[in-house]
C-alpha cells in the first residue's frame, strides 16, 4: 500500500514537473489571448479541489476548529511569503508576474532585462524552485490521505503551474537568458517538485496528528493562489465577452475536479 502511494506521488510529481517544463517550451509560441484562458481554468480547478475535496476530507479526519485555523493561518502565511518574494518574482507591482494576462512588450522587456536581468533571473529561479518543492509536498500530503484526493490535488496544482510557468519563462527570456538556458533552468527547477514529494512521503508519516492541519494548509494554498493572485488579473478585462469566457472556463475547471472525483468513486 505504501509502495503504491509512493509510486503515485512520484508519478504525479514527475507529471507536474514535465508539464511545467513543457509550459516553458509552449511559451515560445504562446498567444497572449491563451494565457487568460489558462488562468481561468486554473482558478476553477484550484477552487474546486479546495472546496469539493480537500476541505471536506480535512473536516472528516480532524476537528473543525483545527482545520479552519489551519486554513486561516495558511492564507496569512502565503501572504507573508509572497511579500518576501518567495512565490513571486518581482519587487514592484508593475511587472508581468503581477499581470498574468499581459504579454511583455519587447522594448519594455529589454529595458527590464538591462536593468534587472541578473536579479530578476535569480529571483525567478529561487522562487520557482521553492514553489515547486512546496507543490511536491502538497501532492504528497494529499496522496497519503487517499489516491483520489491526491489525483484531484495534483490536477489542480499542475493546472495553475502551466500559466505561471509561461509567464516566468517569458520574463527569463526578457531578462537576458537564452532560450536554451531558460528552458534548462526551468527543467532543473521543476525537479524540486519530485524532491518535495519524496521527502514529504518519508517525513510526514511521523506527523500523523498534523494531517488535518496539513490538509488545511493545502486548501489555503489553493484558495490563496486562486483568489489573491489569479482572480484580480481577470478583473482587468471587464468586457462582456471576456467575462463570459472567464465564467465558462472557471466553471469548466470546477466541473473537471467534480468529474474526476465522481469517476474515482471518492465521496464524502
Amino acid at each position: 500500500m505504501m509502495t503504491s502511494t509512493l509510486g503515485w506521488i512520484v508519478a504525479a510529481s514527475l507529471a507536474g514537473g514535465i508539464l511545467s517544463a513543457g509550459a516553458a517550451a509552449f511559451a515560445l509560441n504562446v498567444r497572449a489571448s491563451w494565457v487568460p484562458m489558462l488562468v481561468s481554468f486554473a482558478i476553477g480547478t484550484l477552487l474546486g479541489a479546495a472546496f469539493l475535496e480537500v476541505i471536506p476530507h480535512a473536516f472528516e479526519i480532524g476537528e473543525a476548529g483545527q482545520v479552519a485555523g489551519a486554513i486561516l493561518a495558511g492564507i496569512f502565511a502565503f501572504f507573508v511569503m509572497e511579500k518576501l518574494l518567495l512565490w513571486r518574482h518581482c519587487h514592484t507591482e508593475a511587472c508581468e508576474v503581477h499581470d498574468p494576462h499581459a504579454a511583455p512588450t519587447v522594448p519594455a522587456a529589454q529595458a527590464h532585462g538591462q536593468q534587472h536581468g541578473s536579479r530578476a533571473g535569480t529571483l525567478i529561479v529561487v522562487g520557482d524552485t521553492v514553489h515547486n518543492f512546496i507543490d511536491g509536498v502538497l501532492i504528497a500530503v494529499a496522496f497519503l490521505q487517499s489516491t483520489e484526493l491526491g489525483i484531484v490535488t495534483a490536477i489542480a496544482i499542475v493546472a495553475h503551474e502551466i500559466p505561471q510557468e509561461v509567464g516566468d519563462f517569458l520574463i527569463l527570456l526578457h531578462s537576458g537568458y537564452s532560450k536554451l538556458k531558460a528552458l534548462w533552468v526551468n527543467v532543473m527547477s521543476s525537479c524540486a517538485m519530485l524532491v518535495g514529494g519524496v521527502v514529504a512521503y518519508f517525513a510526514l508519516p511521523a506527523f500523523r496528528d498534523l494531517e488535518p492541519t496539513l490538509l488545511g494548509i493545502v486548501a489555503a494554498s489553493m484558495i490563496y493562489v486562486a483568489v489573491a493572485d489569479l482572480i484580480p488579473g481577470l478583473h482587468r478585462r471587464p468586457e462582456i465577452r471576456a467575462t463570459l469566457s472567464q465564467v465558462a472556463l472557471i466553471a469548466l475547471g470546477i466541473g473537471t475536479i467534480a468529474l474526476v472525483a465522481a469517476l474515482s468513486g471518492h465521496s464524502h
